[in-house]
């Protein structure tokens, strides 16, 4: 397993209560063991286009994805487009977070950049001190390394479930168990 660590993907537990992030996948971008966490769901999928948020780039029909509860009013990206957006922070190979995002903007009007290489997030998910940490001992996430096929995969439904195929063995079983247990 992972350690908790920026690059890693945070995987809910399938029977985790917390509305905002059943079944999801978390993108982890910073961890400060004693500041905090931030990252990104990547598998929910907002009904809005990059368009329909900046009117600048309304010919763009790029998803938007909630990123997670935290400042909803807020826009973010991750991307693997280094020589089109300059001042990323890497956070895992080849995996970046935010930029010049007048660069981005002139790379997506000039469609140099795919749907695949770049993801938007209203939001984000955030953990203060010591808060992540306490909640990976309840056992509420499991932890898998972060790769592009999963942060960037082109159906959000499955990536939850790929994540854990990747980390494998007795979890594997996981995939399958139904959402709320007292209905089975």
């Amino acid at each position: 397993m992972a350690n908790l660590s920026s690059g890693i993907i945070l995987i809910a537990d399938p029977f985790l209560k917390d509305p905002n992030f059943k079944r999801t996948s978390v993108f982890l971008c910073d961890h400060q063991p004693n500041q905090g966490s931030i990252g990104f769901v990547l598998n929910r999928k907002e009904n809005l286009l990059i368009g329909d948020l900046l009117p600048d780039l309304e010919a763009c029909n790029f998803p938007v994805f909630y990123g997670g509860p935290v400042q909803t009013d807020t826009l973010h990206f991750i991307h693997q487009c280094p020589q089109l957006i300059a001042d990323g922070i890497e956070i895992t190979d080849g995996i970046f977070w935010g930029g010049n995002f007048e660069q981005a903007s002139v790379a997506l009007k000039k469609q140099l950049i795919q749907p695949n290489e770049i993801r938007f997030y209203l939001g984000y998910s955030g953990w203060s001190e010591g808060q992540l940490a306490d909640e990976i001992t309840e056992k509420s996430w499991l932890i898998t390394e972060a790769n592009r096929k999963l942060v960037f995969h082109t159906n959000e439904t499955q990536i939850w479930p790929e994540a854990i195929k990747q980390i494998g063995g007795e979890y594997v079983q996981i995939i399958n168990y139904p959402i709320d247990p007292a209905l089975n």
